[in-house]
């Protein structure tokens, strides 16, 4: 139970969410891959929840009370719509779930819940957007924590390695050679 709920706990980070609390708990504590999927998006989901809920009274609540607060989050709102008016009308829930669903550093739940802050998407909306944007990442990390256990598990670690320095390397070969056109 104890690991368990450091998944949770690990989860429900800024940082770590599900990019983290997945590989631990398959890779180190060699929990159910499906436990270890369930726990974590449940744990990322639970602070997006009070996230969504309480940013905005928040910042209504210290822009009445402290000037400073005032100017700077009229000033974040102005700019932000002026600067993302466009994509936001364009890409919506779509764009806010395909952020959310990309499992790499700031991105994630908690970075969609800014953006659903920032941008005034109504709570349901957001919510439902992101909740399909973590499930969507876990998924993804879920499959590659297990392919590469499996693949570390019959060639080995070294293999691994390889086969992943040989993915990274074609990737910034496919980048610098689309680059150029």
């Amino acid at each position: 139970m104890w690991q368990e709920l450091q998944i949770f706990l690990l989860a429900m980070t800024p940082i770590g969410e599900l990019r983290a609390a997945i590989p631990v708990g398959v890779g180190v504590y060699h929990l159910n891959w499906l436990l270890v999927f369930l726990i974590s998006v449940i744990g990322n989901l639970t602070p997006i929840l009070f996230l969504l809920l309480f940013l905005r009274p928040l910042s209504e609540y210290l822009s009445v009370r402290v000037s400073l607060c005032k100017h700077f989050f009229v000033w974040l709102f102005e700019r932000t719509q002026k600067k993302h008016h466009r994509a936001i009308e364009r890409y919506g829930w779509w764009g806010l779930m395909a952020f959310v669903a990309i499992p790499l550093p700031m991105t994630g739940g908690w970075s969609g819940a800014l953006i659903a802050f920032l941008t005034g998407m109504p709570f349901w909306q957001a919510f439902s957007a992101i909740a399909v944007g973590v499930v969507v990442a876990g998924t993804v990390v879920s499959l590659v924590v297990k392919t590469g256990l499996v693949v570390g598990q019959y060639f080995g670690w070294q293999i691994l390695i390889v086969i992943l320095l040989v993915v990274a390397v074609s990737w910034l070969i496919f980048r610098k050679v689309r680059n150029k056109k």
